[in-house]
């Protein structure tokens, strides 16, 4: 939940998308209204792809996006150089997190980053890279290869600014089935995770496109934790995954927070809370990232949810 801290510094999602100072001051600003127990940064799925060149279509208040496609085929994914930290907003966004350590002592603290699946998905385009997993697997490879090694690079760099670990968005691996989320996502993780995680950085794995059916590849991609979106059930995600793992989600950031009246909020969320109550691991969390323009009555709803339900236990 960055986006409404960006509002309550009368700021812009441009803004804070391309200054680091103006990133840190919306999460800092946030941590001084809520009370959650972690602080995050935006979930930007653009700054690694544009690192790489990917061409970025920026607005004043909205998430940027992606134009086109950056490589068409083995030929061109085979010349495409690993770029260094220095391309794009990827500087901005350690600058951000640097502050952030700065400021904040007693949270933990997480950067975001795309995952290797979904990355590649953005440089080559999602729906040419499904059927190339099955025509042309070489290129796929060669392609998530060059992705894993910039995004160990960048984790090795947000590590090195004192933050605790970071959410990594592998949404498009959702997209497909357990076993080729395995070969195509979690191979990848599991390098980038015996990189950079250790006792003191996590990598806490974001899938919101799993709707269950690949919860044991993510399981097996080493990430401490993981985090659902709000078409998995929490329970069965509870079920499945060992009990010594934390497990996040996943109230609805759109249809819920965004959406909802607070009463409604409060009642999704308490509803939750009460399914979820025999399981120790469980941590309450939206499904995705708070998006721009969700009312802080709601936000406050969710809380005040959380609130009740810990006063009453």
């Amino acid at each position: 939940m960055t986006h409404p801290g960006i509002e309550l510094c009368g700021s812009t999602v441009f803004k804070a998308v391309t200054d680091g100072q103006a990133h840190a001051d919306a999460i800092c600003a946030l941590n001084d209204r809520f009370p959650a127990d972690a602080v995050t940064a935006i979930m930007d799925l653009t700054v690694e792809a544009e690192a790489f060149g990917a061409e970025i279509r920026f607005s004043e208040n909205e998430i940027p996006n992606i134009v086109g496609r950056l490589v068409t085929d083995a030929d061109e994914v085979a010349a495409l150089e690993v770029p260094s930290l220095d391309r794009g907003r990827v500087r901005e966004y350690l600058k951000a997190n640097s502050i952030v350590a700065s400021r904040i002592k007693d949270k933990n603290i997480y950067g975001g980053c795309i995952g290797p699946f979904s990355l590649a998905g953005r440089l080559f385009d999602l729906s040419e890279l499904m059927m190339a997993m099955y025509i042309e697997p070489e290129t796929v490879t060669m392609l998530l290869d060059k992705c894993a090694a910039f995004i160990t690079s960048y984790l090795l760099a947000m590590k090195e600014t004192g933050i605790s670990g970071v959410i990594l968005a592998e949404p498009a691996a959702g997209l497909v089935s357990n076993d080729d989320c395995y070969q195509y996502s979690s191979v990848y993780i599991k390098k980038i995770v015996d990189a950079v995680q250790d006792d003191r950085f996590s990598i806490v794995l974001h899938n919101c496109g799993n709707t269950g059916h690949c919860t044991d590849a993510m399981i097996r991609s080493g990430a401490s934790a993981l985090h659902f979106g709000n078409r998995a059930d929490m329970v069965e995600a509870l079920n499945t995954c060992p009990a010594d793992m934390p497990v996040m989600g996943n109230i609805d950031p759109v249809g819920v927070m965004k959406q909802a009246t607070p009463e409604q909020v409060y009642s999704t969320v308490s509803e939750l809370l009460e399914k979820t109550s025999g399981y120790c691991n469980f941590i309450l969390s939206s499904g995705c990232d708070v998006p721009p323009r969700t009312p802080f009555e709601n936000i406050q709803a969710f809380y005040q949810a959380l609130a009740d339900y810990n006063e009453k236990d």
